[in-house]
């Protein structure tokens, strides 16, 4: 049966009609950005999740239509007392769409759901790097390392850029971050967040570790230790899972010992010992960096993995017990340029410390304002932390990556690292702040509510 001219034309229009109905019914992510900032939450509360469920795109979206008011607020001292209640919804919109607390400085998204991180990572073919924490990221008080990566890591340009080019984000809390307020008495409280660790794993687009980074690291040594592990999942692609695995036991052995061999050039370099047994090892193993001794045993499959694990870190444990504290801030000193800031983590700084005095020019004469005092001493303890966690906590990660780990489960990792490495293990409830066993001269130990 044929349908009349008439009719046809009608049916046409009809259906032109309805499919323009539709696409007005599903609003842009330009206007779904403008919506996320009512003040009607029945019109903000669901562009907001619209905008979340886009992923990436819809936080592009946001960082399109407010740019010019979010670079202002990002660089310019001048906007730090522009508190407006339209500002506070742009930065609530963009934490919630991002799920980074102060995104508005890093413009990076987060994915907090494993799997879909994983689905992301294979359609970009992209790797994935997965912070682990205690607290929320997308809240102030998540543990210290957590919130100096908001303001120093993300927060710099040069980084944030990697990250939300080169990688898919994910993050996972561990635990609660413990969190104190100390009253005065006066009026006067501090609150603070207790003990906490955090690691970012970078990981295959399977999910399977492929190196991390433990703790805080300065800009420069961060980028330096994502893009080695760039350069390994590079060395892998289209290899067979055989080439794969030598691949991955020679990178994280060759890393042990190259870290072994710097560590004893740094103490060198400051005057320092570096025991005859670790200088005869390094230079043994100049021509075949991957190289780990280890005498032949006939025990068990899991005595030889023990003693080679113990074989992996000799060099490591000797140098430790050869590096004072006092060695260690020289050391540091050596790698300052691994931990400068960049305009951007000044400004967040700036921003977040409005009492302190405006920061001087570097390449003027400097004034030791608060300001200034503020960000030499952070890069300073930044230096510290970085040259430790690359050259002790790192190093494990390497010796246990090293030691037939392939393929093994995340989350069994991340529980080994947290217990061993950072010593908050889950089974303590309490993070090492609280034992039964230990008397406080206080009311049930202190504790209020168990």
């Amino acid at each position: 049966m044929r349908l009349k001219p008439s009719l046809s034309i009608l049916l046409l229009f009809v259906c032109g009609l309805i499919f323009a109905q539709s696409a007005q019914a599903t609003p842009s992510a330009e206007a779904l950005a403008r919506l996320a900032l009512s003040e009607n939450v029945s019109e903000s509360g669901p562009a907001i999740s619209a905008l979340r469920g886009m992923g990436p795109a819809g936080l592009r979206a946001m960082f399109e239509v407010y740019r010019s008011e979010i670079e202002r607020h990002a660089l310019d001292t001048s906007a730090l007392k522009d508190s407006t209640p339209e500002w506070r919804r742009l930065t609530a919109a963009l934490d919630a769409v991002s799920q980074q607390r102060d995104s508005y400085a890093a413009g990076l998204y987060w994915y907090t759901d494993f799997d879909e991180a994983k689905r992301a990572a294979a359609e970009s073919g992209k790797p994935i790097l997965s912070l682990r924490l205690l607290g929320n990221l997308n809240e102030e008080f998540s543990c210290a390392n957590s919130r100096f990566f908001r303001a120093v890591l993300y927060s710099n340009r040069e980084v944030s850029d990697a990250l939300r080019s080169r990688f898919i984000l994910h993050w996972k809390s561990v635990r609660p971050a413990p969190r104190v307020t100390i009253d005065f008495g006066d009026g006067r409280k501090l609150e603070r967040t207790l003990t906490g660790n955090s690691i970012h794993y970078i990981l295959d687009s399977q999910g399977r570790t492929i190196d991390a980074l433990p703790g805080l690291y300065g800009p420069k040594a961060f980028l330096r230790g994502l893009a080695q592990a760039e350069g390994l999942l590079k060395q892998m692609a289209g290899q067979t899972e055989t080439a794969r695995i030598d691949l991955f036991y020679r990178y994280h052995r060759t890393r042990i010992n190259l870290t072994a061999a710097e560590w004893a050039a740094d103490v060198q370099k400051i005057g320092g010992h570096v025991p005859d047994t670790v200088l005869a090892r390094v230079s043994a193993r100049r021509q075949n960096p991957s190289a780990i001794e280890i005498a032949p045993v006939a025990m068990t499959k899991r005595a030889v993995e023990i003693d080679f694990l113990k074989a992996m870190t000799t060099d490591a444990r000797e140098l430790e017990a050869a590096t004072s504290d006092a060695a260690w801030a020289k050391i540091a000193a050596l790698h300052a340029g691994d931990a400068r800031l960049d305009e951007r983590s000044i400004a967040f700084i700036r921003r977040q410390s409005p009492a302190a005095p405006e920061i001087v020019n570097r390449a003027k004469a400097p004034v030791p304002d608060q300001l200034t005092r503020i960000v030499e001493n952070l890069e300073r303890n930044m230096a510290l932390d970085t040259v430790r966690n690359e050259y002790v906590l790192h190093n494990r990660i390497h010796a246990w990556l090293g030691n037939f780990a392939w393929g093994q489960p995340l989350e069994t990792f991340n529980e080994k690292v947290y217990a061993e490495l950072f010593l908050t293990p889950s089974s303590d409830p309490w993070l090492g702040l609280y034992s039964p066993d230990n008397y406080t001269a206080l009311e049930n130990g202190g504790v209020v509510k168990q």
